[in-house]
């Protein structure tokens, strides 16, 4: 949908044409749609959504969004969307809010839905327990099928999924049918002879990752949550497991670029904070690379001696701080798949060091060709070919034991990245470089 036109729409009080409009589109696209919009068009064009899409539309919004929003609805438009909205798309909404706003919400939901919403706030952040839904769809073992279709018609509404069913003997998980298998089913035969009693779960406290993890192994479309008695409390559905996934895939990008992370999108981030989030690793990298300076002034007799061996420090560094950054990539994304593990970091070693003989060798044949037609001088290019050699093989062994060391001892990988590995790997490069052409040219 075209902003320009929706907008002037708007300005026009041609209500009825928005409403249309807004009740063929998709619920995602709506709220991105929205977020084009100033915040008077937004709050004008939000109360105009189709009641059923309303609470959908908002889930899907940014927070500052919602945080408008939520200032400008009065008590019964606030009480009308919270009845709609899922209850981790409201924990979620509080965790964003200010404390003037969550006491708002609170103050409006149930009782009931109070408990539950403070249940799950107080769980950890990272954990299962934070991301998960208590609205999933419970049935009895004694039950038939078209019992228990009848039951899912009845509640099936105020679930945020229908299509795994929890047969439950006093919140104790005991079994799961699907929806394709209740619908392709007799409408007489009994639950416990259809359902599935080998059941993969999680506790409230597993890591969220880990979570995301199972639902990519085993494509589910939702997983129950237990607490530490075994009791059901909850699911965490496919769309919360994305959200995690992508989560902590922004986490891992900023990391490997050398800033902090944020939990805010670009543009809702100020300037100041940008550079707060950036500045502590430049400092900690700029501080690290005095040390590659220090090493080069020791060597001031060997540029007085051949003042061409400078020119050559620029590609020794980039060609190793490029391989470093190859292998630590690879080994990041290895582990964060649960491809690599710690225990695998003989093979690693083994595997990068044969990759490293292969690209050292075609590296330095290749640099070694063009200086002969370049500088006609034997003595520089064999200097030059065995320090391309000795710098990439300790870079890809550098940039494939750093993340799995960091694994090791409970710290993210992704901090083992391009601007450390490189850092690291120019200090190398140049102890490498120098005592190679010290040793060969005897200065």
């Amino acid at each position: 949908m075209n902003k320009d036109i929706f907008v002037k729409l708007l300005q026009q009080r041609q209500y009825k044409a928005v409403r249309s409009i807004l009740d063929v589109m998709n619920e995602v696209d709506i709220a991105s749609l929205l977020s084009e919009l100033d915040d008077k068009e937004l709050a004008l064009a939000f109360r105009l959504i189709p009641k059923d899409k309303a609470a959908e539309v908002f889930a899907n919004m940014e927070s500052s969004m919602q945080t408008y929003l939520v200032e400008m609805f009065s008590e019964k438009e606030l009480k009308e969307l919270l009845d709609d909205l899922y209850m981790d798309d409201t924990v979620d909404l509080l965790e964003e809010l200010p404390a003037n706003l969550v006491n708002r919400i609170l103050d409006t939901v149930s009782t009931s839905d109070r408990a539950l919403i403070n249940q799950l706030l107080n769980y950890p952040e990272d954990s299962a327990g934070s991301i998960m839904t208590t609205e999933y769809v419970d049935i009895r073992e004694n039950m038939t099928v078209a019992q228990s279709m009848a039951h899912i018609k009845e509640t099936g509404i105020h679930k945020e999924t229908i299509y795994t069913c929890y047969v439950t003997d006093r919140r104790k998980l005991i079994g799961i049918v699907s929806a394709k298998d209740l619908m392709t089913t007799d409408d007489d035969v009994l639950i416990k002879d259809l359902m599935e009693t080998e059941i993969i779960s999680v506790k409230t406290h597993t890591d969220k990752e880990e979570v995301a993890k199972l639902f990519t192994k085993y494509d589910f479309l939702a997983i129950p949550v237990l607490d530490t008695d075994g009791l059901m409390v909850g699911i965490v559905t496919f769309d919360d497991a994305m959200d995690v996934m992508v989560e902590e895939a922004t986490e891992d990008i900023t990391k490997m670029a050398a800033i902090n992370p944020s939990e805010k999108t670009y543009f809702e981030t100020s300037v100041f904070a940008h550079a707060k989030n950036r500045i502590p690793w430049l400092l900690i990298l700029m501080f690290t690379s005095i040390i590659t300076g220090t090493i080069i002034t020791k060597y001031e007799n060997a540029f007085a001696a051949i003042p061409l061996l400078v020119s050559f420090i620029p590609m020794l560094m980039d060609t190793g701080g490029n391989c470093g950054s190859q292998s630590s990539t690879l080994i990041i994304r290895g582990l964060a798949l649960s491809q690599v593990r710690f225990k695998d970091i003989f093979r690693v070693i083994f595997k990068e060091f044969r990759i490293s003989l292969i690209v050292g060798a075609v590296l330095a044949l290749t640099n070694g060709i063009r200086i002969m037609i370049q500088y006609d001088n034997a003595g520089l290019a064999l200097v030059i070919a065995l320090s391309l050699i000795g710098t990439v093989i300790v870079a890809k062994m550098v940039g494939c034991i750093l993340p799995l060391l960091a694994s090791k001892i409970h710290l993210d990988p992704a901090i083992m990245a391009s601007p450390l590995i490189t850092t690291l790997v120019d200090i190398f490069s140049i102890l490498i470089y120098f005592n190679i052409a010290t040793m060969l040219f005897n200065l």
